[in-house]
C-alpha cells in the first residue's frame, strides 16, 4: 500500500495518474493547501518542502522500513523503477525519457505555475510579468508541439514525460495559450485525455475539488505569502 499525500493540482495529478496506469494499490491522504495542512508537522516529516505531492510507500523493493519520498519527479522515477513501467531500462530510452520529464519539473511547470499566478491570482496585474510568463509559456508550447511531431509520446513510447507534462497543459487556457497554434500538443492532448487510467485519475482529483470564486485574504496568505519563518512557525 502507498500513502498518497495529495491535493488536485497538476503535481498532484501526475502521482494519481502513474498509480492508476501501474494499477498500485494506494490511499489518498488529503493535503488542503488553502488551509495550510502542509505545514503539519507530520506532513513536513515526509516533505520538508512543504509540498505536495508526497508519498511513503509501506513495501518497498528492498524489503526494509517505509520509504518516503517528495518532489513529483522523483516520485514518478521512484515509482517507474519499482513496478519497472513507463521509463525504459535501455541507456538510451531512459535517457531521453528522463530529459523530458526533467523538461517539464525545470520549465512547463515552473513558467506555467508563474503564469498561472500572475494572470489569474495575483492582486496586482502587472503587465510585463503577464507577457514574460505567458510569452515562455507560449515558447515551451513550441518546443512540446516541434516534439511531438510524427510521434504519439513525447518520447516515443507511453512514459513518466507524458504522465508528467499533461497536467500542465490540461489548463491552457487558463495559461492564455489557444491549442490552434499547436496542433501536436492538441492531438496528443485527446490522446492523453482518452486514457481509462487518466479519467480515473482526474475523477479521484474530482471528489476533492471545490467550486470557488477566488481565495480569502487568509487562504492567499498561506498560498502566496510563504516564508521561512512560516516554516520554522508550523514545526
Amino acid at each position: 500500500m502507498i500513502d498518497l499525500h495529495f491535493w488536485p493540482t497538476p503535481n498532484g495529478h501526475k502521482i494519481t495518474i502513474f498509480l492508476e496506469e501501474a494499477g498500485l494499490a494506494y490511499k489518498i491522504v488529503p493535503v488542503d493547501i488553502s488551509k495550510g495542512e502542509q505545514f503539519s508537522p507530520a506532513f513536513l516529516a515526509i516533505s520538508p518542502n512543504n509540498r505536495m505531492p508526497a508519498i511513503v510507500d509501506h513495501a518497498p523493493a528492498d524489503g526494509g522500513a517505509a520509504v518516503s519520498l517528495f518532489e513529483s519527479g522523483a516520485i514518478l522515477v521512484y515509482l517507474a523503477e519499482k513496478t519497472g513501467r513507463f521509463l525504459p531500462s535501455d541507456l538510451r530510452g531512459r535517457a531521453r525519457v528522463l530529459e523530458w520529464l526533467f523538461w517539464q519539473v525545470g520549465g512547463l511547470g515552473p513558467m506555467a505555475g508563474q503564469n498561472h499566478h500572475f494572470r489569474n491570482y495575483a492582486p496586482e496585474k502587472i503587465p510585463y510579468a503577464i507577457d514574460r510568463y505567458v510569452n515562455e509559456t507560449n515558447r515551451l508550447y513550441g518546443v512540446l508541439d516541434k516534439r511531438l511531431a510524427g510521434r504519439d509520446y513525447i518520447a516515443d513510447d507511453y512514459s513518466v514525460a507524458d504522465m508528467a507534462a499533461y497536467p500542465w497543459i490540461v489548463p491552457y487556457e487558463r495559461q492564455g495559450q489557444s491549442l490552434d497554434d499547436f496542433p501536436n500538443v492538441r492531438r496528443w492532448l485527446e490522446t492523453m485525455r482518452a486514457r481509462p487510467a487518466v479519467e480515473r485519475a482526474y475523477a479521484k482529483g474530482e471528489a476533492l475539488s471545490r467550486p470557488r470564486d477566488g481565495f480569502t485574504e487568509e487562504e492567499r496568505k498561506i498560498l502566496f505569502g510563504q516564508t521561512a519563518a512560516s516554516l520554522r512557525g508550523a514545526v
